[in-house]
């Protein structure tokens, strides 16, 4: 699968020139290297080898991974180069590290123009498909992920596939009732206005991808910052935008949806999910729908920022869609304040033994710190760990017995308010070690004894929980002070700077935009890395987010796993002796469990769809998979509704189950 890129990086479109008499037919431009690109290659290079953590060698290695890299960014699907391409740039493999110390980037820019050419073609090639009939009853099939496949050895394999891709994206039209004069046209709008991006491309664009093939290499974290994605980037850190609430990444021809911000529109509709895929979108109630198939993501970005208020349709595959169908679904847009990623909290009530136990629970969308108004010396300014003290001093006052800190889809935030967050439920002591590219290792530490809370404690994680939640959570766990429920996190133990190239260097006064890199990695107090390898729960759940697929592992070049010395400290509890009992008694709850076994359910659903690799092209066999698909599906939320009627209106397997594990703890 190809890596994902992140928000702000550019994608690859073509520059083209339109002729006024047909708004179809375009002049391809070549593509060519600008003044400041040979300085800023070379730039580039320089920091990752000097500053990087890792120290990235510039040698035949890296020049190796460079062009597989960069192919792969370009084509990442394998329908645009042709294997004689692929063997044609053979001749660069170990030639881009001699180009990296001259400045040299025209073999890049080569390589780009020749798929410019090809993905020109294709598309001609489909708008003139598009003219004919499709027959839908034979058995042929279309081979939708093509990572593992190979290039077309000449233009009869090329042709053939190009029909199946044309024929695979007529059949989802078609299931959804298009008749055939509305399927012509939808695609051959979309078509169309492919051309139209194609003209927006500039060399810096094509710059940006060879940039962010090389800084890939580093680790998925580092990444170049043209002048433009740099402003969308930095607005993007603010979180004050009008929008939906959610980052975008691109992936093949798609536009992914990466992570949902808590508090934002999208998070709130509960429609949107991470791993859904954007195919169109529309403003307002009647606002055309726009395809965005193979769009840069910065554009892709604009159409869908909005003022507040305003509404946006999305036509979106979500990620557990059979046959890649898809449906659409509105938000209405809003601003992403600090304050709606606030902690909350509220008690969650469990019978046992016929009495009614009170939980307290706070909800942390991210570690988050107004440095702006900390130092302008607001008495009020917001943090994390006031904002969490207070809400344990209320739920106090609510007679809890016992507390879960819900860290799901918790991406991270300040260091800082981590280290002083764990400082509320222990007495003191170091947190986390942090080492710098140079190897030198410091700690941060709690040094305020007090403690705002000692009784039982649970942690909740999942895959999205990253970077500081993940240093929060394995303090707790290495201090022994509380229990980790849910799932393997993110793997995220890297500390990223943000540079201003120009701070380098001037060329003519033209802005060369930023850098950002990695620069130190997290350690455990205990001396494992929370890298790659994140933090394993001491009650796991299974998980519908594949390891390889989706967090740190999903990063052929991600920093390692690795152990340094672990530092004294005092365990600040006895959980471990206790924990084969209690994942006992959890392991007997779920086997009655029927939420659990809707879970189990869902994950296999899922792991199936993710393993379709074929799709059918005979239109019977296609819309019977489509209606076995949906019955199952409504069957299942059926299912799901009359337990969660029977339970009260409200079902929450895994914070009712770690409700549950406390009273376990606490011997109830």
């Amino acid at each position: 699968m190809k890596k994902s890129v992140l928000i702000g990086l550019i994608g690859l479109l073509l520059s083209v020139s339109v002729q006024a008499n047909d708004s179809t037919k375009v002049v391809l431009k070549t593509l060519v290297p600008e003044s400041q690109h040979p300085v800023l290659f070379q730039l580039v290079g320089q920091i990752l080898n000097s500053y990087h953590y890792r120290k990235v060698k510039i040698d035949d290695k890296l020049s190796s991974d460079l062009l597989d890299n960069y192919i792969e960014n370009l084509d990442p699907g394998k329908v645009y180069f042709l294997k004689e391409d692929i063997q044609k740039f053979e001749k660069f493999r170990y030639q881009f590290d001699d180009d990296l110390l001259q400045g040299n980037v025209q073999k890049a820019f080569d390589i780009y123009n020749t798929y410019q050419t090809h993905l020109e073609d294709r598309i001609y090639f489909t708008l003139d498909l598009l003219k004919q009939d499709f027959n839908f009853s034979s058995n042929d099939s279309f081979e939708a992920r093509r990572e593992k496949a190979d290039w077309p050895k000449n233009y009869k394999e090329y042709d053939a596939l190009w029909y199946k891709k044309a024929k695979s994206e007529v059949l989802q039209l078609k299931a959804d009732g298009k008749d055939e004069k509305t399927y012509k046209e939808i695609l051959t709008k979309r078509y169309k206005n492919l051309l139209k991006q194609l003209s927006k491309t500039k060399n810096e664009d094509v710059y940006s991808y060879f940039a962010n093939s090389l800084t890939e290499l580093a680790d998925p974290h580092t990444n170049y910052f043209s002048p433009r994605a740099a402003e969308d980037f930095n607005q993007s850190m603010s979180l004050n935008l009008e929008g939906i609430g959610a980052q975008l990444q691109t992936e093949n021809e798609y536009t992914k949806i990466r992570e949902i911000i808590k508090g934002g529109p999208a998070e709130k509709s509960k429609q949107l999910f991470a791993n859904d895929k954007i195919v169109a979108v529309g403003q307002g109630k009647d606002g055309e729908m726009v395809n965005i198939l193979d769009w840069r993501i910065d554009d892709v970005v604009s159409l869908i920022r909005g003022k507040k208020g305003t509404l946006v349709r999305l036509e979106i595959i979500s990620h557990d869609a059979v046959n890649n169908k898809s449906k659409i679904i509105e938000l209405v847009r809003d601003k992403i304040l600090l304050e709606d990623q606030s902690a909350k909290c509220s008690v969650h009530e469990v019978t046992r033994n016929g009495v009614k136990e009170r939980t307290g629970v706070i909800m942390l969308p991210n570690f988050y710190l107004d440095v702006a108004a900390m130092s302008r010396g607001d008495a009020n300014y917001k943090s994390t760990t006031r904002d969490v003290k207070k809400l344990i001093l209320q739920l106090k006052d609510s007679s809890i017995q016992s507390l879960v800190v819900d860290l799901r889809n918790n991406g991270g935030g300040s260091l800082q308010e981590a280290v002083e967050l764990t400082g509320l439920f222990i007495k003191s002591g170091p947190v986390v070690q942090v080492k710098d590219a140079i190897g030198i290792t410091k700690s941060e530490e709690d040094k305020d004894e007090s403690i705002t809370w000692d009784g039982p404690l649970a942690v909740l994680v999942n895959r999205f929980s990253a970077s500081a939640s993940e240093i929060f959570a394995a303090a707790i766990q290495d201090y022994n002070r509380g229990i980790i429920i849910g799932e393997k996190t993110y793997g995220k133990g890297t500390v990223q700077n943000l540079m201003d190239l120009n701070s380098f260097m001037m060329v003519d006064g033209i802005k060369l935009g930023q850098i950002k890199i990695t620069i130190a990695k997290f350690y455990r107090i205990s001396g494992g890395s929370t890298q790659f390898k994140g933090v394993i729960p001491d009650i796991e759940f299974p998980s519908i987010y594949a390891d390889k697929e989706y967090g740190e592992e999903a990063s052929k070049y991600a920093l390692p796993y690795d152990e340094i010395n672990p530092m004294k400290y005092t365990p600040a509890g006895n959980v471990k002796m206790i924990l084969p009992e209690l994942a006992r008694k959890h392991e007997q709850r779920m086997k009655t469990s029927l939420e659990y076994s809707y879970l189990i359910e869902d994950i296999e659903a899922m792991k199936k769809a993710k393993a379709k690799i074929w799709y059918t092209l005979n239109e019977a066999r296609y819309k019977n998979e489509l209606e076995t698909a949906d019955k199952q599906k409504k069957e299942r939320e059926a299912a799901k509704a009359k337990l969660k009627e029977n339970k009260g209106g409200t079902t929450n397997l895994i914070l009712d189950e770690s409700c549950e594990i406390l009273l376990d703890l606490m011997g109830k």
